[in-house]
């Protein structure tokens, strides 16, 4: 287990002109589902598809069509259910969310409320080193993702994608735990990082494949503590909800900005209208999209055409002996058993990629030394040519071969470097490559003994220069490498130097 303290949240305070005032913030996580078909139908849900390519009849909403549940999506909810440490609901339902928007064809969204298939868990949002906090996790319910209108295409005409319409989202709504910018981009980020690991979700923010509802409110000091208290959500003020967030950087944008514009109004003596706003990236603002509606607004009622939906505890309990190594375990054992600092260790995990080449780049070698080769000079390398670890030209075994010949003292950490760079345009085997190009480390002492006989012999001031002052030898061990072009063995040189002149 992680050495962690939990820690209370602490608000993101912004004082105002009559007082300070706190950040209240709840997020609802659009995730959208790593399956190849769509929630209700086999339709295909891959990326970047001809327009309207990927729509069965049920997805267009023709008459006559019924939904059919895609297990494999179920299965996923439940996993990433088991991964936030949720409660799993063995019987959950569907209902018809019923609005008007021309991306959705059916003229309602089929979603659950009432009973969804997750219940309450937890995110675990590390805030700094060994300090962490928790987020409760109200519910994940499985819904299905409505089209995407087009404007930019005709100055006098809108079109409509329906590619993504029906394919399934996990709706994850956080609890009003989270106070400050810093730290709902940091939730934002741990829940795509687990997600990313379980393979229920690819958490490509840039394609909207995850997603989030920002709901920002703010309270006088003190008032929070009395929702704590009570459970009555008017101690916390009126929320604003901003849509379609999928940027971290802006996330945190978004909630400095409504938090300063909900201040300015209630100070200004005005009240705050519950609403549903966008950001504007480019102006650094928000605006008003909508009036925000209450669930009686969207007149949900169960779905007539999915019967409730019923699992059983021992799938579920098959789910969970299939659970992969989550980031907090993996990063746990990654200190333990290779000796890293809690900074590398999170780096390392962050992706599941680069925890894996990692792991086998530091198998039966230095863990540190691997670490500090991976982190500073791979991905230094590769975030410099924009990158992935899964992009890099340099395979594990190529950095270990690296890592060998520095264990072995036949190359310095200089040469290593120089090796590096052939290697990676170059490509090759480490040792044949070193070999061949002359970069091993001169360790035939009696080549060295030859040069640094001849230096002494030279050098007789210098001699005894150092035998007063010792830290001077280093002067004949400088020496030495030069005249070997650096190839010597440095602990072999300075070894015999200390030897010949007596030290």
């Amino acid at each position: 287990m992680l050495d962690i303290s939990y820690e209370a949240p602490r608000p993101k305070i912004i004082a105002g002109a009559t007082g300070d005032w706190e950040l209240v913030i709840g997020m609802e996580i659009h995730a959208q589902v790593a399956s190849n078909a769509k929630l209700f139908s086999g339709a295909s849900t891959q990326v970047g598809a001809e327009p309207n390519s990927n729509v069965a009849f049920v997805d267009a909403a023709m008459p006559g069509m019924l939904p059919v549940i895609n297990e494999f999506c179920v299965e996923q909810a439940v996993r990433s259910g088991l991964g936030l440490k949720a409660q799993i609901n063995l019987r959950s339902a569907f209902d018809r969310k019923n609005y008007f928007y021309p991306d959705l064809p059916q003229g309602y969204q089929i979603s659950q409320l009432y009973h969804p298939i997750v219940g309450e868990g937890e995110v675990l949002v590390e805030m700094g080193p060994g300090v962490a906090r928790h987020v409760r996790i109200e519910r994940i319910h499985l819904e299905q993702d409505a089209g995407k209108s087009i404007h930019d295409m005709d100055p006098n005409m809108s079109f409509v994608d329906f590619n993504r319409t029906g394919v399934a989202l996990m709706e994850i709504v956080s609890r009003p735990d989270i106070r400050g910018p810093e730290e709902a981009a940091a939730y934002v980020a741990k829940l795509r990082q687990i997600l990313r690991y379980l393979g229920t979700c690819d958490g490509n923010m840039q394609n909207g494949n995850l997603r989030a509802d920002v709901n920002v409110s703010v309270c006088r000091p003190g008032d929070y503590e009395r929702y704590q208290a009570t459970q009555d959500f008017s101690h916390l003020g009126t929320r604003c909800e901003i849509k379609n967030m999928n940027s971290l950087r802006f996330i945190q944008a978004a909630i400095e900005y409504e938090a300063r514009r909900q201040i300015a109004i209630l100070e200004d003596g005005g009240k705050v209208d519950q609403e549903t706003r966008l950001y504007d990236p480019d102006k650094g603002e928000t605006r008003s999209m909508r009036s925000k509606e209450e669930a009686h607004d969207y007149r949900y009622f169960p779905c007539p055409d999915l019967l409730p939906l019923e699992i059983e505890q021992a799938w579920v309990d098959e789910i969970a002996a299939s659970m992969p190594e989550l980031p907090d375990a993996k990063k746990a054992r990654f200190m333990a058993d290779f000796g890293l600092t809690d900074y590398d260790a999170n780096v390392l995990t962050a992706e599941l990629d680069n925890a894996a080449f990692f792991e086998a780049v530091a198998q039966g070698r230095d863990g540190k030394q691997a670490a500090n080769w991976i982190i500073n000079e791979l991905f230094g390398r590769l975030n410099k040519e924009g990158k992935s670890v899964t992009e890099s030209p340099l395979s594990p075994a190529q950095i270990g071969g690296v890592l060998d010949l520095i264990a072995s003292g036949e190359i310095t950490t200089k040469m290593a470097k120089d090796l590096f760079e052939i290697l990676w345009t170059e490509g090759g085997n480490p040792a044949e490559v070193a070999a061949a190009r002359g970069m091993k480390q001169v360790t035939d002492t009696g080549a060295i003994e030859r040069a640094l006989d001849e230096l002494i012999a030279a050098n007789p001031d210098q001699v005894e220069k150092a035998k007063v002052n010792a830290k001077l030898a280093g002067w004949f061990t400088g020496q030495v490498l030069k005249a070997t072009g650096g190839k010597a063995n440095p602990a072999v040189v300075n070894q015999m130097v200390a030897q010949k002149l007596g030290l």
